[in-house]
């Protein structure tokens, strides 16, 4: 099964306090442990909202807010995307992560086609797999 651990943190709190140089270190261990348990498929960490844009459906026409997001009380600041058994497997890793400033990780489970079927059409379904495999061929995976 494959997990999202989401990190998510408040971005005015941590911008106050820059992170000790250690964390970063702290970090590496932990996504190195992840790569050598090889429960990592992919991980990566998001600049602050300032460098990004929010779009919102609200209506007919999609509109585009530039960051930064004050009105958010907590951001996504990163994640990872584990290959493990269960979502307890999953917890165990979040709760191994480095932070110590109010962070939180949300754990969710990725959805995988065999979650809707019996609800999607089977045709969508089809076209999914077969999507997922053109991905894969134009990817090297």
């Amino acid at each position: 099964m494959r997990f999202m651990l989401l990190l998510k943190y408040d971005e005015a709190a941590q911008a106050e306090t820059p992170p000790d140089p250690a964390v970063f270190e702290e970090m590496g261990r932990f996504n190195t442990a992840m790569v050598d348990a090889g429960v990592l498929l992919a991980g990566e960490g998001l600049l602050p909202s300032a460098k990004g844009a929010l779009v919102a459906f609200d209506g007919e026409e999609p509109t585009v807010t530039d960051g930064p997001f004050a009105e958010a009380k907590e951001l996504v600041g990163g994640f990872w995307i584990l290959q493990v058994d269960s979502l307890e497997d999953a917890v165990s890793w979040a709760r191994r992560a480095p932070f110590r400033q109010g962070e939180r990780i949300e754990v969710r489970k990725v959805a995988e086609a065999e979650d809707f079927e019996g609800i999607a059409p089977q045709e969508v379904l089809d076209a999914e797999e077969e999507l997922r495999a053109r991905q894969a061929e134009q990817h090297g995976s």
